[in-house]
């Protein structure tokens, strides 16, 4: 028989998940500050924190699905196309090197509660910050972006390797940082962000 005292810290993780995985908060974040407060940290907890987040990816894959499809059928033959692949491909990078570089350290500290509230109260002036420069932009969809774009946005998602740090949130923070950068290209670019949660479930 199954445990219902896990079956109920499922049911709550999940709903934690779901309130919070599409909007500009960390959901890692909010799910590691839960999971201590119910004492479901250990090596099953961390794994479920995985394992959970892999249907935010089948959304995200799904809802962008034809966009997908038709870049992945036109890659070959179509400009667009290509400098989407190679964006795509260039915004994942600095996240996959510096998580390559550190994969072997102790994160012991790093998802400790105080560390998750300070990223979350940080991100949220940054936001506020950011949001309030002025905008030149020069990109207004994500086909005008440039692989220079696609860099500074992945290093701007680099920074929630820090838990408690919102991916989209860094993302949008990043495109509004460096000004240049229409909300419209922000979407197609979470697609780096899903990455690094398909990495995680591959290890």
């Amino acid at each position: 028989m199954s445990d219902p005292t896990l079956l109920i810290h499922a049911i709550i993780l999940g709903i934690v998940e779901g309130l919070t995985e599409f909007l500009p908060v960390s959901s890692t974040g909010h799910l590691i500050l839960v999971g201590q407060l119910l004492g479901f940290n250990d090596d099953k907890g961390k794994v479920f924190e995985i394992a959970i987040q892999f249907a935010a990816i089948l959304a995200v894959v799904w809802e962008y699905r034809a966009r997908l499809a038709h870049t992945l059928t036109s890659i070959t033959s179509e400009p667009l196309s290509q400098r989407l692949a190679i964006n795509l491909i260039v915004a994942f990078m600095p996240a996959a090197i510096l998580g390559f570089l550190f994969l072997k350290t102790d994160q012991t500290i790093s998802v400790q509660p105080i560390v998750v509230a300070s990223a979350f109260i940080i991100g949220g002036f940054l936001i506020l910050w950011a949001e309030r420069r002025e905008h030149v932009i020069h990109a207004e969809s994500v086909d005008d972006m440039t692989w220079k774009d696609a860099l500074k946005v992945g290093f701007a998602q680099a920074l929630a390797m820090i838990p408690g740090t919102s991916r989209s949130g860094a993302t949008i923070i990043g495109g509004l940082f460096f000004r240049h950068v229409s909300p419209r290209c922000y979407r197609v670019f979470f697609f780096p962000r899903y990455s690094h949660h398909v990495c995680c479930n591959l290890v």
